[in-house]
């Protein structure tokens, strides 16, 4: 392979390292996301072992104890007997001989020297001077003073065992060679003292054995605990994949659907898009082309008429093309308000859908009622246009569908905030099964007012008391304080106390449509 691809992909490895690495230091939202639901698991199932592995501990400990002292009691025990059976052999002679009677103390030192048991077990006896009269195990110790002896842990022998028997009984552990291996091992003794002869007789039993037992049961339980350990970590691991999984499938699933929403909406968008340019091209192809077209016809022929010097037959056609034109421009200004209305920016809401009320009712002939509460606090700007456009919807669905003859609309803020209601006497609504579809203009109305946190009611009937009722309710946070907005929306100057939104004056003003005429009247002006 040559040189430079090695390096190259070397290189490669190396940065897709330091990716991973860095991905790991800066998670993204999923990662985060996944981080919380994961740690709280981490968390209890490590408290769970640490409770779980003291608890098995105390218990095992317990047991290790409960069982080192049975074994310890029976060794005792068996101490206890050895030192009964050696007494009952030499208490015929003891018992009937005086302080200073050597032959008697000869034949009961030549007794317990011949009592010995298993591998390591004999008896032994010093004197209160601390001199060893029987070791028939270890004869180096005979006749030897071993006053002072000590362990290899510093703890005294001999001194103790004359301690005990002075008391009279007692029961001693050191560290002592064993004579059977010559090695080191712990031994528990058993000293009785015979104070006519003073003499510490006793003998002893290793207890390596007892230490083994104890130290393999504690073997034992560590062996459990690490078991216990290596389980719960087993399901932790195991409930880590599950939850990383689950987290990994749900976040697959929500980003397909947030793309799906996010296609959905973009085709909706789109879809509006092309709806509104439909409608403004059939505004301009219906409306405004047709008039400009009469327009520039009146004007060919009043310019014909004035170049044939036929200037009192050239003015009709002139008048006509001016009163087109006039039209025209009417027109271009309703498709201008529609698009965005500067009344809106201008004087606020209120007087935006007043516009809209009157417009409405000299285009289509019905009967519309305007009311409005005014308000001490204004409207945001997103707020307002939502409205506005929430009430153009509605109106031309009104005029499409409804059949009605007369229409109300209602604007007033409460201390819940602010609510539009929008009724009319028309058909109402075909029942849910009934509809080819959702129709796009509700759809939009719900889309507007969901992006503010708002709510949409749509109340619909049929019959002898028919009609349709759409409610929207904004909250309190798109009502803004005095001196806070840009608008010239109607409100009271007097503001409520500690940032309160007070609650709306009663004070009504009921707006009647305006008349054909008036507005002709206007745009003529």
């Amino acid at each position: 392979m040559p040189a430079g691809s090695l390096i190259r992909r070397q290189d490669c490895v190396t940065i897709r390292l330091m990716s991973f690495f860095r991905a790991l230091l800066r998670p993204n939202y999923a990662q985060k996301i996944s981080i919380l639901a994961t740690l709280p698991l981490v968390v209890a199932v490590a408290a769970i072992a640490l409770l779980v592995a003291y608890q098995s501990r105390a218990s095992a400990e317990r047991e290790i104890q409960a069982l080192k002292h049975q074994l310890l009691e029976a060794k005792k025990a068996e101490l206890r007997n050895y030192v009964t059976q050696a007494r009952n052999g030499f208490s015929h002679i003891y018992g009937r001989a005086s302080p200073n009677d050597q032959d008697a103390k000869e034949r009961v030192r030549q007794i317990l020297s011949a009592m010995i048991y298993g591998k390591d077990g004999f008896f032994f006896v010093y004197d209160y001077d601390g001199t060893n009269l029987v070791s028939p195990r270890q004869t180096e110790f005979i006749n030897q003073n071993w006053s002072g002896l000590k362990d290899s842990d510093g703890v005294p022998v001999v001194d103790e065992f004359l301690r005990l028997a002075r008391q009279g009984a007692g029961w001693h552990s050191f560290m002592w060679q064993k004579p059977s291996t010559g090695e080191e091992a712990r031994m528990v003794a058993y000293v009785v003292g015979l104070q006519d002869w003073q003499w510490a007789v006793g003998t002893g039993v290793f207890i390596d054995d007892v230490l083994a037992s104890v130290a393999a049961a504690r073997a034992e339980v560590e062996a459990r605990v690490q078991r216990t350990f290596l389980y719960i970590g087993a399901i932790a691991l195991f409930s880590l994949i599950v939850v990383f999984a689950s987290g990994m499938f749900i976040n697959i699933r929500e980003r397909r659907l947030a793309d799906a929403k996010l296609k959905e909406l973009t085709q909706r968008v789109l879809d509006a898009q092309e709806e509104e340019r439909g409608r403004v091209a059939r505004e301009l192809h219906d409306s405004i082309s047709q008039l400009l077209v009469g327009v520039r016809f009146a004007l060919d022929n009043a310019s014909r008429r004035f170049k044939r010097g036929e200037i009192e037959r050239a003015i009709p056609p002139l008048d006509k093309g001016i009163t087109n034109l006039a039209t025209a421009i009417t027109e271009v200004r309703r498709i201008s308000r529609d698009l965005r209305p500067g009344v809106l920016d201008d004087l606020g809401l209120g007087p935006a859908l007043k516009t809209l009320t009157d417009e409405f009712s000299a285009r289509t002939g019905i009967k519309s009622h305007f009311t409005t509460v005014v308000f001490r606090n204004r409207l945001d700007q997103d707020a307002k246009i939502a409205l506005y456009r929430i009430a153009q919807e509605a109106l031309m669905n009104i005029e499409r569908h409804s059949g009605a003859t007369e229409m109300t609309m209602d604007l007033r803020g409460h201390t819940k905030g602010a609510t539009m209601r929008i009724s009319d006497n028309g058909c109402g609504l075909p029942p849910e099964k009934e509809r080819i579809g959702p129709g796009i203009g509700l759809r939009n109305m719900q889309e507007r007012i969901e992006q503010l946190d708002g709510t949409l009611r749509i109340l619909s009937s049929r019959g002898t008391q028919s009609g349709t009722v759409i409610e929207v309710t904004l909250p309190l946070s798109h009502l803004l304080r005095p001196g806070d907005g840009s608008s010239g929306e109607t409100f009271d100057d007097t503001s409520g106390q500690n940032g309160a939104v007070p609650a709306p004056l009663p004070v009504a003003r009921s707006v009647n449509s305006r008349s054909a005429q008036e507005r002709a009247k206007e745009d003529k002006a």
